[in-house]
C-alpha cells in the first residue's frame, strides 16, 4: 500500500510534462528571437483549453518540444515554473502566462491597452521595463519587445 501512494505521488509530481488530448492541431511558421533561443522554421502547435504541445523543426527534423500548461516543459532540459521560464528564456518583466496566451493569440497584460482591429486586436504596451507591440489577426501573430530584444512571429501555414 505504501508503494502504492509512492507511486501516486511520484506520478502527480512529474505529471506536468505528460503525454495529453490534444483538440487542435495547427502548422505555423514561427521565429523566435530571444538571448536565450534562436529559431525560425516549421512548428506544430497542438492544445487543449489547459496544456499546449509546440514541436520545432528544422529542415524537416524535430530539434525541440515544449509542454505548456501549470509547468514549462523543454525537451531534454526539464521542467519550468512559468516565472522562472519567462526570467531564464524571456525576460522576468512578463506575466507567468504570456507565452501559452502568445502561441494561442490570446491577450496579454489582461487586455490591457486593446484596440480592436476588423480582422483581430493590437496592443501597444510601454513601461519602464517593456516597449511591446502584439498584434493578432486570423492568420498571423506579432510580438515585439524592443527593451528586452525579443521576436515572435506565428504564421498560420494552413489556408
Amino acid at each position: 500500500m505504501k508503494l502504492f501512494f509512492i507511486y501516486i505521488l511520484f506520478f502527480s509530481i512529474f505529471s506536468g510534462c505528460s503525454l495529453k488530448n490534444y483538440n487542435h492541431t495547427s502548422t505555423k511558421l514561427l521565429t523566435l528571437k530571444t538571448q536565450k533561443l534562436k529559431f525560425s522554421d516549421i512548428a506544430y502547435l497542438r492544445h487543449s483549453e489547459d496544456a499546449i504541445e509546440l514541436d520545432l523543426f528544422v529542415a524537416g527534423k524535430m530539434v525541440s518540444r515544449f509542454h505548456i500548461n501549470h509547468l514549462i516543459c523543454v525537451e531534454n532540459e526539464g521542467c519550468l515554473r512559468k516565472a522562472s521560464f519567462n526570467e531564464e528564456y524571456l525576460t522576468r518583466y512578463y506575466p507567468d502566462d504570456i507565452l501559452q496566451n502568445i502561441l494561442l493569440g490570446r491577450e496579454i497584460y489582461q487586455g490591457k491597452n486593446k484596440q480592436k482591429l476588423d480582422d483581430g486586436f493590437v496592443q501597444l504596451i510601454n513601461t519602464q521595463d517593456v516597449a511591446i507591440k502584439y498584434k493578432v489577426t486570423p492568420k498571423s501573430i506579432y510580438f515585439k519587445d524592443k527593451k528586452n530584444h525579443i521576436l515572435i512571429k506565428i504564421k498560420d501555414l494552413q489556408q
